[in-house]
């Protein structure tokens, strides 16, 4: 296995680029990954190119060698260039990104729809629940944080290459392409909506659940698209929740019916 010494060598600041630069990843379709665990999830969905691991990483998890694409050995100074965070497990892989479309949006399917969601950690949050509460796809529109970026990926344990990642523009054209397939869409929202109990968890037709971002919610102009609102009945003892537990509590209401 060849040994990269130099954190100046052209693959380690290609892969730095991927982390960094949101645009680039798009240009490219790649996505840099980190973790003795992650990896090897992520190869679950998402074809793997290029694994940088330490001696210390490799010995550790000896099972790193049966991984597909090229291997590299990464000295502990290069793996520190790689690394996202401080702390790190010497592991990290060059992945290709999986492309999905809204076509492959089906009727009686279950869809989580984020418009403008923009902490990594809530992203990621809501792509593992939509993955535990077997949703379909996600939606994402303009302004959302990227789902393969580093903070993302740590927060979504590996569902962002499990659950279909659909990428929309706009999301009140999208809303109207489901609710064209007979798919019931829930915008969370206070203004004229009904609490959540009165929502019946299962819709013939499919349900997408339409989560804004955590400043503003949504969009008028979404919300006016979609089928009907809901709400989470809360206390009085605080303002709101986080859009990775409130859209977490949805998903799980509306979650598949064999769970």
């Amino acid at each position: 296995m060849e040994k990269i010494t130099s954190r100046e060598n052209a693959k380690i600041k290609y892969a730095c680029r991927l982390a960094s630069s949101g645009v680039f990843r798009r240009s490219e379709g790649k996505f840099l990954a980190e973790g003795r665990k992650l990896c090897p999830e992520l190869c679950r969905g998402a074809a793997l190119e290029t694994l940088f691991c330490t001696e210390a990483a490799l010995e550790k998890c000896p099972e790193l060698a049966g991984l597909p694409g090229e291997h590299y050995l990464v000295e502990d100074h290069v793996a520190d260039k790689l690394a996202d965070v401080g702390t790190h497990q010497g592991v990290f892989g060059i992945f290709r990104t999986p492309v999905h479309t809204l076509d492959e949006a089906k009727t009686g399917g279950r869809y989580l729809a984020l418009e403008r969601v923009q902490d990594p950690g809530n992203v990621g949050t809501l792509l593992r629940s939509a993955a535990a509460f077997g949703f379909d796809g996600v939606l994402l529109s303009d302004g959302c944080a990227s789902v393969f970026a580093p903070k993302t990926l740590r927060a979504s344990m590996g569902a962002a290459v499990r659950v279909p990642v659909m990428e929309v523009g706009a999301m009140p054209a999208a809303i109207a392409a489901l609710r064209a397939k007979n798919i019931t869409c829930l915008a969370a929202a206070l203004y004229q909506s009904q609490p959540l109990s009165a929502a019946r968890p299962g819709y013939p037709g499919g349900v997408c659940v339409v989560i804004g971002s955590e400043g503003q919610g949504l969009t008028e102009e979404t919300i006016a698209a979609c089928s009907g609102t809901v709400r989470i009945p809360m206390t009085d003892r605080v303002e709101s929740l986080n859009a990775g537990i409130a859209g977490s509590i949805l998903l799980w209401h509306f979650r598949e019916e064999s769970l």
